[in-house]
């Protein structure tokens, strides 16, 4: 078996901040993690020209018919499903557009099994799986940057011609040398040694917020910071659909749950509908001709 030398990497180094945090008060505790979690959206904004070349390719692939895949083992994949998790119902896409793929399956969401983590075969299955294309994003997401299951992922996908992205918490590591674009927020040692899923998962969790919110922005879902796409499965997403459409529009309760009931609760139609004064068939015509895009439809009636 392989030595693996943990010495170098920054996730597994000591914190000189906290070397007696099991001896202080409890809220002293607590502020040395605080001060240590402050550090981590500096980290994360050394890599936003990266995050934002990151998030046009991932369109353009959509574009073309492409999903967003992440990839992960342990805490790292876990943020990956969670984050695509959350597309469908925020924002109306598919399940199938943004996937998450966990090392172990289904079962290590919520019981660890790390030693699958150490297979790059198992990763290969995994995206072959998907029938993987080269139109496809695939994010690899490993803190330490070095998990055997993420590269094997990212190599393949290499191999295929998708866009590989990578999101790291150690420089110049071996997850990013496998992937097209590196996102490697250095956020330092942890307050727990190696306990990566503190500053090294909040800084996953910020970049991961920032690829699927940018992507649905830029593929129509947003209008003005409206989720305009969100799907009414209860009554909170009801009360929000209708709260959304008002705020849009600038109409009453009343008339928003009318036209929505006749949009079926299509909120971005139901907007499109009372700003551009059209019926519903005409109105879904154009808004379908310009993407789901508000804005450029609302162009188009205006010229």
């Amino acid at each position: 078996m392989t030595k693996i030398n943990l010495e170098k990497l920054t996730t597994e180094s000591r914190n000189k901040n906290s070397l007696n945090i099991d001896s202080v008060s409890t809220l002293e505790m607590v502020k040395i993690i605080n001060s240590e979690d402050k550090k981590v959206a500096l980290a994360v904004e050394e890599e936003l020209p990266k995050i934002a070349e990151a998030i046009d390719g991932i369109v353009e692939g959509i574009h073309k018919g492409g999903r967003l895949i992440y990839i992960g083992a342990g805490t790292s994949g876990r943020l990956g499903v969670l984050d695509a998790s959350e597309c469908p119902p925020t924002y109306g896409v598919s399940d199938q557009l943004v996937q998450g793929i966990i090392a172990g399956g289904k079962e290590a969401m919520f019981k660890a099994k790390e030693g699958a983590e150490d297979s790059k075969e198992l990763a290969i299955e995994d995206l072959k799986a998907l029938s993987l294309s080269d139109n496809d994003t695939v994010v690899g997401l490993a803190a330490s940057g070095r998990t055997p299951y993420v590269i094997g992922g990212l190599e393949f996908a290499n191999k295929v011609g998708a866009l590989t992205l990578s999101i790291t918490c150690n420089a110049d590591s071996e997850v990013a040398k496998a992937s097209k674009i590196s996102i490697a927020p250095v956020v330092g040692a942890e307050v727990v040694t190696g306990s990566t899923r503190l500053k090294s998962g909040t800084a996953q969790k910020l970049v991961l917020n920032m690829l699927s919110t940018g992507a649905m922005i830029k593929l129509g879902k947003v209008y003005g910071n409206l989720m305009v796409d969100v799907k009414a499965t209860n009554e909170k997403l009801v009360e929000r659909a209708k709260r959304i459409v008002c705020e849009a529009t600038g109409i009453e309760r009343e008339e928003a749950e009318q036209i929505l009931e006749e949009t079926g609760f299509d909120v971005k139609l139901a907007i499109f509908m009372i700003l551009s004064q059209l019926n519903k068939k005409d109105a879904k015509k154009i808004l379908d001709e310009n993407k789901g895009y508000i804005a450029e439809a609302l162009k188009e009636v205006k010229d």
